[in-house]
């Protein structure tokens, strides 16, 4: 027999502000970094046989992948305190 629990979390005001403030900063991050990729995508697409042989090529970037803008992260946190505050705990 298999059983399963469900728990309903009760923060205080506070704690729900501090919640709300995290999630906005991993949903602003989140789409930084997926514009990030979108960005790559439409400046490196090219359709088959779309380009003449004489043209410029612009410099390629490298693809961003999970790991490349995990590493941003630090960086991110240089620029922006704010991601690096630690939580409140209200007891």
């Amino acid at each position: 027999m298999r059983t399963s629990y469900q728990y309903r979390l009760r923060p205080t005001k506070l704690q729900a502000i501090e919640i709300d403030r995290w999630l906005s900063m991993m949903c602003s991050q989140y789409n930084y970094l997926l514009a990030d990729r979108f960005n790559w995508y439409e400046q490196n697409r090219s359709p088959i046989n779309a380009c003449p042989l004489v043209c410029h090529l612009p410099q390629m970037r490298d693809n961003p992948d999970y790991y490349s803008q995990k590493k941003t992260l630090p960086q991110l946190k240089k620029t922006h305190p704010w991601y690096v505050t630690t939580c409140l705990y209200v007891r």
